[in-house]
Formats: C-alpha cells, sequence, structure tokens
C-alpha cells in the first residue's frame, strides 16, 4: 500500500488536486507494478503563513 504525502502551498483548485490525484496514481501503479486501488495520496494543504523559505515566511515573500 503505497502512499504518497504532497505538502504545497494552500490555493490550488479541487480540479487541480484531483487531476494531480490521478497522475500520480496511475503513475505510481505502472511504475510498482501495483493495482491503482491500492496507492493512496494525501495532500497538505500549508498556510504560507505556516512555510519558510530561504529564511522567511512565504507569507511575506509571496502575499496575496
Amino acid at each position: 500500500m503505497p502512499i504518497i504525502r504532497v505538502e504545497m502551498v494552500a490555493g490550488r483548485s479541487v480540479e487541480q488536486k484531483r487531476a494531480l490525484v490521478e497522475v500520480l496514481t496511475r503513475e505510481a501503479a505502472r511504475i510498482l507494478s501495483s493495482s491503482p486501488a491500492s496507492i493512496f495520496v494525501v495532500i497538505d494543504d500549508v498556510k504560507k503563513e505556516n512555510w519558510g523559505a530561504g529564511g522567511k515566511l512565504l507569507s511575506d515573500t509571496y502575499p496575496d
């Protein structure tokens, strides 16, 4: 039972997430010779204020 975890800045649409889950599932199943039903994808949406890069919060670097 492979589990793929995706952490990304919040703000993507449900359609984008759906497409990502479909592609990750299909490709992981193909590469691992697994059933797509056995592949789990977990998406963690992280607020910009809770993500730092280069010593700065993303909310400071990329304000809305």
